[in-house]
């Protein structure tokens, strides 16, 4: 675990010091509700704000979600790179009220995830994997999550499945299928406001979402 944190930091570190064709982006994107692989957390609209450094095909960033009730509350960190349709990522979920420094098997603040990704075509395949046990932030380590997409002209299916953390009951179950799109929005002659939307279908805790958000 303590290895892991250092690369995180290391590659951070070394991504932010190079210049060659580097950016920062920042924004925020504001939703009905925040689902995540078929599950909603927290209670009424979320506001999801976003740092970004990316460098080439390497970026790393911190991304966030409040609930407009303050219920929830989720900041994580990630780091990946992409070459071609292929994507390898880390990404750190924690959730303010745990000790951030907190990386024990006991009371460990931190879920850890390993992300591989491939596009091709329409298509796109992603599998996940929890590295480590953190009660604080829910995992029980060796959580798996796997997900494929196909995209059209003007939408895109997807259906995944995973076990711990994603599941009622820890076993591996489909849990996430659904329909997206997106849009922009005429405002101005100069401004379009971007709007995506779902239709989700959690077939393993049987219930059912509809989300619609704007990118600022």
């Amino acid at each position: 675990m303590k290895k892991l944190k250092t690369l995180f930091v290391a590659a951070f570190v070394l991504f932010a010091f190079v210049e060659t064709s580097a950016q920062f982006s920042v924004g925020t994107d504001i939703y009905s509700s925040y689902v995540f692989r078929g599950v909603k957390f927290g209670s009424g609209p979320a506001i999801q704000p976003y740092v970004d450094y990316s460098n080439g095909g390497f970026s790393v960033g911190a991304w966030g979600s409040v609930t407009y009730a303050s219920d929830y509350q989720e900041m994580d960190l990630y780091a990946s790179y992409t070459t071609g349709g292929l994507t390898l990522g880390v990404y750190d979920y924690y959730y303010p009220g745990t000790a951030f420094f907190d990386v024990s098997d006991t009371t460990g603040s931190h879920g850890i995830e390993l992300n591989l990704g491939y596009e091709v075509d329409g298509f796109s395949i992603a599998a996940n994997y929890i590295v480590n046990e953190a009660p604080g932030a829910g995992t029980v380590g060796g959580d798996k999550y796997f997900e494929l997409g196909y995209a059209f002209e003007t939408f895109s299916l997807f259906v995944g499945a995973g076990d711990g953390w994603h599941s009622s009951d820890t076993e591996f179950q489909l849990v996430n299928v659904g329909i997206s799109t997106s849009k922009e929005v005429k405002i101005s002659e100069s401004f379009s406001l971007p709007v995506s939307g779902a239709v989700i279908l959690n077939p393993d805790s049987e219930q059912f979402f509809i989300v619609v958000g704007i990118s600022l």
